[in-house]
């Protein structure tokens, strides 16, 4: 691996912010930093800290390796860990249905 693709990482960060609902302006507020350092990281013109990838991580709830999913050969713990955090917080009667779901698929 040559090096991180930061503008994947950055376009992702925006993708899951959107998907929730939250502003940059919230974002920022949450992980302490400022908006423009958000907007700057989302459109890679700077490249994101460890420490703040891991609080922005926390903000929208997702883990570091369904953030960075593209960076590995072997996505599928990846996506089978983001699917377990997802259901964990469902209640009971949906991961049924969730479960039903998956095995017609």
């Amino acid at each position: 691996m040559e090096g991180l693709d930061f503008a994947f990482i950055g376009k992702r960060i925006r993708d899951i912010r959107n998907e929730k609902h939250f502003t940059q302006e919230f974002l920022a507020n949450e992980t302490g930093v400022n908006v423009t350092h958000i907007s700057n990281i989302e459109t890679n013109k700077v490249k994101v800290s460890l420490t703040l990838l891991v609080r922005i991580c926390n903000v929208l709830g997702v883990t570091l390796d369904y953030l960075l999913e593209n960076e590995y050969r072997d996505t599928s713990s990846v996506l089978e860990e983001e699917f377990l955090n997802i259901m964990k917080d469902m209640p009971k009667e949906k991961q049924e249905i969730l479960l039903r779901i998956a095995k017609v698929l």
